[in-house]
């Protein structure tokens, strides 16, 4: 009776099988790509940008976000409105306020300031030195004015309203002159107390500043390329 032994396999054949298996285990899992995040937009206000009187999700940060939708622009808005707040409380907050990952700031400050007679040069130091924060961050703006009537004189309604348009061009940024045009003064768009919008109200800001905001939006992604 014969044996026959087993064959051994070629060592080199064993060897090359062994370094296969070997980078096969340590091979890196391929990641599936997630989507880029969209753009954050943040609201720096007052009562009208808080919504005051109004649900938040019907709130002009919330209309804004809605007209921005329909146009097709995807982005993420957030609301950074604080009742009674000045161009000085937004100075105070801005940093917190504001956080680091937003690509663009609408900055809507200054009706409160109407309302207390504050000097229109400390309005316009105040915003001055928001827009300059934003900028040193590199975080690009939209400066949404405050119409002053005449009822509060004409020569401080003068000086206020020049407030706006001068720093819109210091600061080369897109202007949109008067947060409550086309609502201010109509009972069907204003809250009973005359001064803050109702949601049909909102609505209408958030469509008109919404072409402006995508504008913007466009200009931040271009610079970026």
């Amino acid at each position: 009776m014969s044996f026959t032994a087993p064959r051994l396999p070629d060592r080199r054949a064993f060897l090359v099988g062994l370094l296969l298996a070997g980078q096969a285990a340590a091979a890196p899992r391929i990641q599936p790509r997630l989507p880029p995040k969209p753009p954050v937009v943040t609201v720096l206000g007052d009562s009208i940008t808080s919504g005051l009187g109004v649900p938040a999700q019907a709130a002009m940060p919330a209309q804004l976000q809605a007209a921005l939708t329909r146009m097709g622009v995807v982005a993420q808005v957030r609301a950074a409105g604080v009742p009674g707040d000045t161009s000085g409380g937004g100075l105070a907050r801005v940093n917190r306020s504001v956080p680091p990952d937003t690509a663009l700031c609408v900055v809507a400050l200054g009706g409160n300031d109407l309302l207390q007679g504050i000097e229109p040069r400390v309005t316009k130091a105040n915003l001055r030195a928001i827009l300059q924060s934003l900028r040193d961050r590199r975080i690009g703006v939209v400066l949404v004015g405050v119409g002053a009537p005449t009822l509060f004189g004409a020569g401080y309604a003068r000086e206020f309203n020049a407030v706006y348009p001068a720093l819109a061009r210091e600061f080369s940024a897109p202007l949109y002159p008067n947060i409550l045009a086309g609502v201010g003064g109509s009972r069907q768009l204003m809250q009973g107390d005359g001064i803050h919008p109702n949601a049909a109200g909102a609505r209408v800001i958030g469509d008109r500043l919404a072409p402006l905001v995508a504008q913007a939006l466009r200009s931040i992604q271009t610079a970026a390329r």
